[in-house]
């Protein structure tokens, strides 16, 4: 596919989802994937090889959670923060996030070494100040000692369960969860624990993708039930 294809199908999809980016936004979201493409044989970062395919499946996908998200954090009360990005691999969510939230530091934390090293090289490559790659396991982070963040995210990460329990001392008080799923997760919400409520479930649009996707958001019992309805 062209670079001029590229960008065609890129807008073509930020207009389906009704995302207005700047230009430098659209330039620095084909630049990231234009870097996963050329480094994906070294730090093996996804199994897709066309750039059709990276397009719908990864950038288009990750853009999908963007509009809701925004949403969420309105109802917060939150307009710049941290978002913690857990087991991001080649840094999907993390990076489109950051490229489209600038006024967010984002961490995309990872236990592959390579990888975590290769969102720090996107970080470096696209002048992105507000992201960075951390190699470390999720449960090593912590609020109380000054690693804490304001959304805790992941995409086909794990069960609910285990991406809440894990991650759970690295969310602050008033914090949620984002949890980007395929199909509607129905057994794992009924496992999850009880200190913690499902507080809202919404269908993905993801153009030119035929497949199920949802978001689920979590958040402590404690927090105020009036802060994100």
């Amino acid at each position: 596919m062209s670079v001029d294809l590229e960008r065609a199908v890129l807008e073509a999809g930020l207009k389906s989802l009704s995302l207005e980016l700047l230009p430098s936004q659209v330039n620095a979201l084909l630049a990231y994937m234009a870097l996963i493409q050329k480094w994906n044989k070294v730090y093996n970062l996804t199994a897709l090889r066309s750039s059709h395919e990276m397009l719908t499946h990864h950038l288009l996908d990750s853009l999908s959670v963007v509009l809701p998200l925004q949403a969420q954090l309105r109802l917060a009360g939150l307009t710049e923060g941290r978002l913690l990005d857990v087991g991001s691999g080649g840094g999907l969510p993390g990076v489109v996030l950051a490229i489209v939230l600038p006024q967010w530091r984002v961490t995309c934390v990872d236990t592959v070494a390579k990888k975590a090293a290769f969102v720090q090289q996107v970080s470096a490559s696209l002048g992105l100040s507000n992201l960075r790659g951390l190699h470390a396991r999720v449960e090593s982070l912590r609020a109380d000692a000054g690693e804490g963040f304001d959304v805790v995210a992941s995409r086909a990460f794990a069960s609910l369960p285990d991406f809440v329990s894990w991650s759970a001392q690295a969310l602050l008080p008033h914090g949620f969860w984002m949890a980007m799923k395929g199909k509607l997760p129905s057994e794992e919400m009924a496992a999850l624990p009880a200190d913690v409520t499902v507080f809202h479930v919404e269908p993905l649009h993801v153009p030119g993708l035929e497949a199920e996707r949802c978001v689920v958001w979590v958040r402590p019992q404690k927090s105020n039930p009036e802060q994100l309805t």
